[in-house]
């Protein structure tokens, strides 16, 4: 959820910081008193697009900045991996955003820089906006795919998975066999740059780890004066009358002088003993290698030589020789399968009819899924539309399969066009006027209409789409009466299953906050700023009630406010 939102030099925004909590936020205010001034800033912390117009008045930026809370398993921490973003396991995450009077915009993610598009991928997972303006993603016909995808669950998420791998081999075939079988010229030129390729690689008589053993072998030659004082001084240290031997061997005898009569004296006389040969030993060691230690110039030389050849050749086939040993095998089947294309070729056609068969029949299955998925959706989407009194409604989730080309894989005797999803078209189609064709959804044109067919879409997804804070932005505009009271106890539903923030103008919306915050326009020393005033249950009953008149207080009102408040408390405790 959205915890804490801090606002500095935004619009007519001064500086605000405002507490979240959980449940529905009702934010309620005269026009023009920065109510959709907030959620854009949310909007632009979740990596919406800024302008200089955002940045207040005589100040050099605008700062956004949100703390949000989630559990351990939110998608947040698997995007946090891919951008190499910390998140703490008490999964707390901030976003900030600053837009300076040049146009600039400066964004992090738990303190660290991102780029804009990296915030946006955190915001989508964090934020979900929806206004009355806005053509929202359940709007989108090439999105319905992958809503209904989501509402299907984990049966349709291992089956696109299954297809997945199969479609991935499917396509890489083709693309190899596009390569091998069009434009002869591009052949013959690639052949040749591979040949020259192979030829300069078998040249150079590679061995693995070469370069390794070179540079170390390299390392010791450079370095050999410090070597041979090195071995030398510890030799001689060690070795010779009144050296470390010597006394060691002094103390060795000592110690076994008195090991008859203490137990313990006898065990330190047999360690010592041992640590004495094996020292010995080591000097015999340090004696054969200095006198095997030997500065060869020409050596050193030809080594440099070795690895100069092979940086050369590093920086056009590979970061190690092993790289390139692998790179070389790679363009030697590369040669043959094109100097050997046509039974190459054949043999492609055989592999690429079986996997697109094997992917025809895993996309068949994710078909199936979906068209039961479908039906599900669209009765939950009829009991919605029902309860938001468009009982004459009608909701289809249609599927269509894909046509293809006459060389694309077959399905039921047609040829299909695959792609990452499998063969299918969804489309989400309503009518809300009985006899009426089914229509797709961004082409229904009433506002109060387009309002409720959102929210109960939204009821729904709500539950599968993982965000932690849902906004909606006046989304109840052009509705009233029980329609109202509808619209309130749905988003009041939504808020069980995730914070939800709602600008609104109803008082049956406002009625139903668990949280009521009125946003105010002021005017101090000549300058315009927004205040935010979280209200009491006394100040919610005041502020329902200007709701409904737009005039002063009255008795009346105040009662119908307050039974209006009664009926929300009802209706939660259900």
């Amino acid at each position: 959820m959205l915890t804490e939102l801090s606002i500095r030099d935004f619009a007519i925004i001064n500086q605000i910081s405002i507490t979240f909590k959980e449940g529905l936020t009702v934010l309620t205010g005269e026009t023009g008193a920065g109510k959709s001034i907030i959620i854009d800033a949310i909007q632009l912390l979740a990596g919406g697009r800024g302008s200089v117009e955002f940045v207040r008045h005589g100040t050099k930026k605008a700062e956004i900045e949100g703390l949000f809370t989630v559990d351990d398993d939110h998608p947040v921490f698997s995007k946090g991996k891919q951008f190499g973003v910390e998140i703490d396991e008490d999964g707390m995450v901030v976003l900030h955003r600053t837009i300076t009077h040049q146009g600039k915009s400066i964004c992090r993610v738990n303190g660290k820089l991102v780029t804009l598009a990296i915030l946006k991928e955190f915001g989508h997972t964090l934020i979900d906006i929806h206004s009355q303006h806005e053509t929202q993603s359940l709007m989108d016909p090439d999105r319905h795919i992958e809503l209904l995808d989501m509402f299907a669950g984990e049966e349709l998420a291992a089956s696109k998975s299954e297809y997945s791998e199969v479609y991935g081999k499917y396509k890489s075939l083709m693309k190899r066999y596009k390569e091998l079988s069009e434009n002869e010229q591009e052949m013959a030129q690639r052949l040749d740059l591979l040949d020259f390729q192979l030829h300069e690689l078998q040249e150079a008589k590679l061995q693995p780890h070469e370069d390794d053993e070179l540079s170390e072998e390299r390392k010791k030659l450079m370095n050999y004066e410090k070597i041979y004082q090195g071995i030398h001084d510890a030799y001689y240290s060690l070795y010779g009358e009144q050296k470390g031997l010597d006394w060691l061997s002094h103390a060795m005898t000592s110690l076994e002088s008195t090991s008859d009569y203490d137990e313990s004296l006898a065990k330190m006389s047999e360690e010592l003993s041992n640590s004495y040969y094996l020292i010995e030993e080591m000097t015999f060691q340090l004696s054969s290698q200095m006198a095997d230690l030997e500065f060869d110039p020409e050596r050193l030389n030809e080594i440099e030589a070795r690895l100069n050849e092979l940086n050369r050749l590093k920086k056009k086939y590979g970061a190690t020789v092993e790289d390139m040993l692998e790179y070389s095998a790679t363009i030697e089947e590369e040669i043959d399968e094109i100097r050997n294309k046509d039974s190459h070729l054949s043999k492609m056609e055989n592999q690429i009819h079986e996997l697109s068969q094997d992917a025809v029949l895993e996309a068949k299955n994710i078909h199936d899924i979906r068209l039961n998925a479908s039906e599900k959706l669209s009765g939950y989407i009829h009991e919605e539309l029902k309860d938001l009194y468009l009982e004459k409604a009608s909701f289809a989730a249609e599927i269509e399969v894909k046509e293809g080309r006459p060389n694309d894989p077959v399905f039921e005797g047609r040829p299909v066009q695959l792609n990452s999803s499998g063969f299918d078209i969804v489309k989400f189609l309503i009518t809300t006027n009985p006899g009426e064709p089914l229509k797709e959804l961004h082409k229904v044109a009433s506002g109060g209409e387009m309002s409720r067919i959102m929210l109960a879409l939204k009821r729904i997804f709500s539950r599968h789409q993982g965000v932690t804070s849902v906004i909606f932005d006046e989304v109840d505009t052009g509705v009233s009466g029980r329609v109202a009271q509808s619209i309130a106890e749905k988003i009041y539903g939504i808020s069980q299953g995730s914070q939800v923030l709602c600008i609104s103008h109803l008082p049956q919306v406002a009625a139903m906050s668990d949280t009521h915050v009125r946003i105010e326009k002021k005017v101090d020393n000549d300058r315009t700023f927004t205040a935010v005033k979280e209200l009491s249950e006394e100040e919610k009953a005041d502020e329902l009630s200007r709701m409904m008149t737009g005039a002063e207080l009255t008795e009346t009102t105040l009662e119908h406010a307050r039974e209006l408040l009664e009926m929300a408390e009802k209706h939660k405790n259900k």
